[in-house]
């Protein structure tokens, strides 16, 4: 049998649950693919550093030059995570033509059209199932499943962390602080967490999601983002009332028929009876629409070293295929096709809304409130407002009809200005699928 040796950089918790994989089902995926795959060394940062799958000393060395210089390596993991030694590391090995597998979605949502280019310009690829959604085959599925589709939505439950968050609130009532602690407690959450909690987490991998689909590279700096930090357990409350679980969608939506493209994350209603309302705790899910195949759900673990190992021996096996094959090109990780695509601003995004206002309560207080709407041609579906408080401190909740980011964004700047509200509105949006 055909063997391949592989470079590991990285032999922590994702890369030793690489290598645990690779001992555990590698002669099950030689069986399958006809290729055998051989770990050959691992450049680890430290020999005794914790890590939950033990690696062999004899293979593990401290210098990742040997391991991508080593000619006798002929794939390249890098597993380390970050935008700096990162890049130098996989552009070391593409520039020696060899073919790179990592899960880095930073590095790739940072500098991935440097990376792309420079697997073309040395002929070889570079592999990145790992980098969304754990064990989710999300990225092969846009690059070859729906290879015949135009992708006309796709939203993501993608950050795992953020998904816990919201469900133990739901659940338990909670406010966001004492889930947060408790998350950070049990390992669900970063010390610091404000990568996940603030969306940036969720928007590196959206951003990649939005550029296989839609064939341009999405500028981070595009991409609106926001967190769960001003989510309140009042808000989830009114929420379940009004029929919506609080989840955080990263969204690609195609705006109109043309080539402007909505990439957003932030926190958002969705329809109780809309599976993406039933996905918790730490499981992510990618819902998928496209012209030709219609709707399709991907659901699964999206983190953990164990998910992550299982997309990184899917990277390995097309690796190791395209090598046996003499085609390190196969199938190119990002080949640009739409020149005219554009990311709209989120002041043009048209959507439904949410809006959470605390104001005194007397009579004229929701009057003035409507006026404001009113001249903003924002429409109001539905109010909720509490009984028996006059003249205290109350929440007053809005559902508001399709309006534009910018108008309503204006409209609370005048609301939040009147002397009956009571601190900063918390607006959220609402996404109906339709």
């Amino acid at each position: 049998m055909q063997q391949v040796n592989l470079g590991m950089i990285g032999g922590g918790t994702v890369g030793s649950g690489v290598f645990h994989a690779l001992q555990l089902n590698g002669g099950l995926m030689a069986s399958r693919i006809g290729v055998k795959v051989n770990v050959r060394k691992v450049a680890v940062k430290a020999f005794n550093e914790p890590r939950p799958y033990p690696i062999s000393r004899s293979l593990m060395t401290t210098d990742w030059q040997s391991v991508v210089n080593d000619p006798q390596v002929d794939i390249v993991t890098e597993l380390v995570g970050g935008t700096g030694i990162a890049r130098t590391m996989v552009l070391t090995a593409l520039k020696l033509g060899k073919p790179v597998v990592t899960a880095n979605k930073a590095l790739l949502s940072a500098h991935g059209e440097e990376l792309f280019a420079a697997a073309k310009k040395y002929g070889t690829n570079l592999y990145y199932e790992a980098s969304v959604c754990g064990g989710i085959p999300i990225i092969k599925s846009l690059r070859e499943g729906f290879v015949g589709n135009r992708i006309n939505a796709l939203y993501g439950i993608v950050n795992g962390t953020c998904n816990y968050i919201l469900t133990r609130m739901k659940l338990e009532g909670a406010d966001f602080a004492a889930v947060l602690a408790d998350a950070q407690k049990h390992g669900y959450a970063e010390t610091p967490p404000d990568l996940d909690i603030d969306g940036h987490d969720a928007a590196h991998k959206i951003g990649i999601l939005a550029s296989l689909a839609h064939g341009f590279w999405v500028n981070p700096k595009k991409i609106h983002v926001e967190g769960i930090r001003q989510i309140s357990a009042l808000d989830i409350k009114f929420a379940g009332e009004l029929g919506y679980t609080i989840k955080l969608l990263g969204i690609i939506k195609r705006i109109g028929g043309g080539c402007q493209v909505q990439v957003s994350v932030y926190p958002t209603l969705v329809p109780n009876a809309h599976v993406l309302a039933s996905v918790n705790h730490v499981f992510n899910a990618v819902f998928v629409r496209g012209d030709i195949v219609g709707d399709t759900l991907f659901y699964g673990r999206g983190a953990g070293k164990d998910a992550t190992a299982s997309a990184v021996l899917s990277d390995l096996a097309d690796a190791a295929l395209d090598l046996k094959s003499g085609s390190k090109q196969r199938v190119p990780p990002f080949v640009p096709h739409e020149c005219a695509g554009a990311v709209v601003p989120i002041e043009n995004v048209v959507s439904q809304y949410f809006l959470r206002l605390n104001v005194v309560d007397r009579p004229g207080t929701l009057a003035k409130i409507a006026a404001i709407f009113g001249a903003a041609k924002i429409g109001i579906s539905s109010v909720i407002q509490p009984e028996g408080h006059e003249g205290k401190s109350v929440p007053l909740i809005f559902m508001l009809h399709y309006a534009t980011n910018g108008a309503v964004n204006g409209a609370l700047k005048k609301i939040g200005r009147l002397p009956v509200v009571k601190g900063k509105p918390v607006m959220l949006r609402v996404e109906n699928f339709e």
